[in-house]
């Protein structure tokens, strides 16, 4: 499927093309689930941070002095809970001085509207690089919502990234957030009636922790 979204980033892997497999199969068991997760994690952090600034400072090798370099910016991840927690350790294997704020959002399965239930981030946040995290780009409302949780809270350098997308939550944060990028590791066909993506892979949170 090309990507025709001026928002989208579809990371395009053999290593990801592969476990996204595994995530869809539905006879994966929660523990090769996790490790499926966190081995794409590890990709999409590497792609995403391949436009990190960094800053130049001297540094003594055991034979001399040279430049070694840093990130400029703060990096804050922030999971969507729950799901989002199982691609949190991909990432900090990849940016490990990262800090980790969490947003808790709860889809309203007859409205499909989210709630918010938990919030709690970084104080200066809002001078950071935030990557925003939900395994599943469905309708995007709770990813919108997500969005301008943060936008409330001063967050002007925002990348959304996901696992698998549906076109038309990528649709509504285009219109309601046309300056957050969005990195995924597959994009799929549709949502169906229920509001779940097809092929899809189920729901993240009960697939990652065993709660089916």
């Amino acid at each position: 499927m090309s990507n025709i979204f001026p928002n989208f980033h579809l990371i395009d892997h053999p290593i990801i093309k592969r476990n996204i497999t595994v995530l869809r199969d539905v006879s994966t068991q929660p523990d090769i689930f996790r490790a499926a997760v966190k081995r794409i994690s590890n990709i999409l952090a590497v792609e995403i941070s391949k436009d990190l600034l960094v800053s130049e400072f001297e540094v003594e090798t055991p034979l001399e002095k040279t430049i070694g370099y840093k990130l400029k910016d703060e990096i804050v991840l922030v999971p969507v809970l729950r799901a989002g927690l199982g691609m949190v350790s991909g990432f900090l294997e990849i940016i490990p001085d990262a800090k980790v704020g969490h947003i808790g959002l709860q889809r309203d399965e007859t409205t499909l509207k989210p709630i918010e239930y938990y919030y709690k981030t970084p104080k200066n946040i809002d001078s950071a690089k935030v990557l925003l995290i939900d395994p599943m780009l469905a309708t995007g409302g709770s990813a919108s919502e997500a969005i301008n949780y943060l936008k409330k809270r001063g967050v002007d350098n925002l990348i959304f990234t996901c696992l698998v997308a549906a076109p038309e939550g990528i649709d509504r944060i285009y219109k309601h957030h046309s300056d957050v990028k969005i990195y995924g590791a597959a994009l799929d066909r549709e949502l169906n009636e229920k509001g779940y993506i097809l092929p899809g892979l189920g729901d993240a949170g009960d697939r990652t922790f065993g709660t089916l």
